[in-house]
C-alpha cells in the first residue's frame, strides 16, 4: 500500500493556473492547489532556502538530517570503511615482522627419559655373570641465534614493509573518498526520488480532477467519448509512473541505509561542494590512487634487492648452554657452553634465485606502467567530472526556462480549450510537458550537487578533514607507532 508523502510545510505565493475547463462545482480551485503543491515541492527541495523533505515509507522526525551530518555518520560507522581500516592495521604489522630480522631468536629445550641396561660377562662352565640396571637420561639447554649480516635483506625488508604501509594508507584515503561520494549520491537520490514521487502523485490527482471534468463535459455533450478515453489513458499511465517512482524511492532508501547506516527520516536540502573546489584544474599528484601506485613501485623495487640479497654471503652467531645427565649416580652431570660464528657463502642454487630476481624486476616494471595508467584514469575522471559539473549548471538554467515556458503554455492551452479552440489531448500533452520539465529540474539539481562532489573526489580532496565533518578523525599513524617497536605481546593495541 502506498504511503503519502507528508506536506512540506512551507507556503509560497499562490500560483494562478485555471482548471482545464473552468471552475469545478465541488472545488473552485482544484488545479491551482495541485500546481501550487508541485511547485512548492521543487522549490523546497532544490532552492536550499528552508525546511526539509520527509521521506515516504519512513518514520518522520522533527529534526532534519543534513548532508554533512549524513557524511559524518557514514565516515564513522560504514562497515566497508572500517574493514579497510582494519586491513591497514594488519599491513602495519609487516614492519615489526621485518624488524625481527635484526633481533635474536632464543629457544630452550629439555628432555627426560629412562633406559634399561643389562650387561653380561662370560663365565665358567656353570654359566655367565652380569649386571643390570636403569639409566635416567635428562638434560636442558638454551640456544641463541643472531644474524650479523644477511646481504641487507632485513634492511630492504623493513623499507619494503614501510612502503606497503604508506601505500595502504593512500588506499584507505581512496576508499574514504569513494565512500563519502557514495554517501552524497545516496542522500541526493533520496531527495530526488522523493520529489519525483510527490510530483507524480500530484499529477495523478490533477488528472483525476481533469477526468472528472471531462466526463461532466461529455455528459453535457461538449466533448466526445474519445476525449474521455484519452484522459483515462493518461491517468492510467500516470499511476504506473507513481508505482515506478515508489520503487525507485524504495531502492534509494535501501542504498541510503547500506551506505550511511540508518534509514533516512527528514532530509534537508543538500548544498553543493563549490567552496572546496579548485578554481582551475589542479595537478594530479595529490590523488591517493596515484600516491598508492607510487608506493607500490617503491615496494616492488625494494623487493628486487631483497631477492638479490640471497646471493650474498651471510654471517650468523649461535650460542648455547646445556646441562645433561645420563647415569644413575646423583650429581653426575655435564655442563657445556658453545659459541659459534658461521659464515655461509652461496655458490650455486640451481638458478632459482636468479629467476626470482628477474621476475621481481619485471614486476617492478609493471608497477611503473600501472602508475601511468592510474594517472591517465585520474586525469580522465577529473576532466569528465569537471565537464559534467558545467553541463549540470546549464541543464538547471534550461530546465527553469522550460518550466516557465511550459507553465505559460499550459495556462494558454487550458484557456483555449475552455472556449473550444484546443482538444483534450493538447491539454494533456501540455500538462505532461510541464511535469517532464519539473522532473528534469529535480534531476538536474541533484546532478549539480553530485557533480560538484565528483570533481572534489576526482582531484583527491574529498575527505572528512577537507569537509570539516563533525566526526572523530581516524589517525592511521597512531596504530603504526604503537606496534612498530613491539618485541613481544599477543594483544592488539585496542586490547583484543
Amino acid at each position: 500500500m502506498a504511503h503519502a508523502v507528508p506536506s512540506l510545510g512551507i507556503s509560497f505565493e499562490r500560483v494562478t493556473a485555471p482548471c482545464p475547463w473552468g471552475s469545478n462545482r465541488r472545488n473552485s480551485t482544484p488545479c491551482q492547489g495541485r500546481d501550487r503543491h508541485a511547485r512548492r515541492t521543487i522549490e523546497l527541495l532544490l532552492t536550499g532556502v528552508l525546511a526539509s523533505v520527509a521521506v515516504a515509507f519512513g518514520v518522520y522526525g522533527a529534526a532534519a538530517e543534513t548532508l554533512p551530518g549524513a557524511l559524518a555518520r557514514a565516515y564513522g560507522a560504514n562497515p566497508q570503511l572500517n574493514a579497510e581500516r582494519a586491513s591497514l592495521r594488519a599491513v602495519d604489522e609487516n614492519v615489526p615482522r621485518a624488524l625481527s630480522g635484526y633481533r635474536p631468536r632464543i629457544s630452550a629445550e629439555a628432555d627426560a627419559g629412562v633406559a634399561a641396561m643389562r650387561s653380561s660377562t662370560p663365565g665358567g662352565m656353570e654359566g655367565a655373570s652380569g649386571q643390570s640396571g636403569s639409566l635416567f637420561p635428562r638434560g636442558a639447554g638454551i640456544t641463541l641465534n643472531q644474524t650479523l649480516f644477511d646481504g641487507f635483506r632485513t634492511r630492504n625488508n623493513v623499507r619494503t614493509a614501510e612502503s606497503q604501509v604508506f601505500g595502504a594508507r593512500e588506499a584507505l584515503r581512496n576508499t574514504e573518498q569513494n565512500l563519502l561520494f557514495d554517501a552524497v549520491s545516496a542522500y541526493m537520490n533520496v531527495l530526488r526520488d522523493t520529489a519525483i514521487l510527490d510530483l507524480q502523485r500530484n499529477n495523478v490527482e490533477l488528472l483525476n480532477e481533469q477526468l472528472s471534468q471531462t466526463r461532466e463535459r461529455y455528459e453535457a455533450g461538449q466533448v466526445t467519448r474519445t476525449d474521455v478515453s484519452q484522459a483515462e489513458a493518461r491517468l492510467a499511465g500516470s499511476r504506473s509512473q507513481v508505482s515506478l517512482a515508489e520503487a525507485n524511492l524504495r531502492a534509494s532508501i535501501a542504498r541510503y541505509r547500506q551506505v550511511i547506516g540508518v534509514d533516512p527520516k527528514t532530509l534537508a536540502p543538500g548544498p553543493p561542494a563549490d567552496r572546496w573546489l579548485p578554481r582551475s584544474l589542479p595537478a594530479l599528484a595529490e590523488h591517493p590512487a596515484i600516491k598508492a601506485s607510487l608506493h607500490g613501485v617503491d615496494a616492488a623495487e625494494l623487493e628486487v634487492k631483497v631477492v638479490e640479497g640471497e646471493l650474498y654471503p651471510s654471517l650468523g652467531l649461535s650460542a648455547g648452554l646445556s646441562r645433561r645427565s645420563d647415569v644413575e649416580t646423583r650429581g653426575d652431570a655435564r655442563t657445556a657452553a658453545t659459541a659459534v660464528v658461521r659464515l655461509t657463502v652461496p655458490i650455486y642454487e640451481g638458478g632459482e634465485v636468479y629467476a626470482r630476481t628477474r621476475q621481481a624486476k619485471e614486476t617492478a616494471g609493471q608497477r611503473r606502467i600501472e602508475v601511468e595508467v592510474t594517472r591517465d584514469q585520474v586525469r580522465a575522471a577529473v576532466l569528465s567530472a569537471w565537464g559534467q559539473l558545467e553541463a549540470t549548471k546549464a541543464q538547471i538554467t534550461a530546465a527553469q526556462t522550460q518550466i516557465q515556458a511550459s507553465e505559460i503554455a499550459l495556462t494558454g492551452v487550458r484557456e483555449e480549450a475552455r472556449v473550444g479552440q484546443r482538444t483534450t489531448l493538447e491539454v494533456l500533452n501540455a500538462q505532461q510537458e510541464l511535469l517532464n520539465a519539473r522532473v528534469n529540474l529535480v534531476t538536474a539539481q541533484r546532478d549539480r550537487v553530485v557533480a560538484s562532489y565528483s570533481v572534489l573526489s576526482a582531484v583527491g580532496r574529498l575527505s572528512a578533514r577537507v569537509l570539516a565533518l563533525r566526526a572523530p578523525s581516524y589517525d592511521a599513524k597512531r596504530h603504526f607507532d604503537q606496534v612498530k617497536d613491539l618485541w613481544i605481546g599477543l594483544r592488539t593495541p585496542d586490547g583484543r
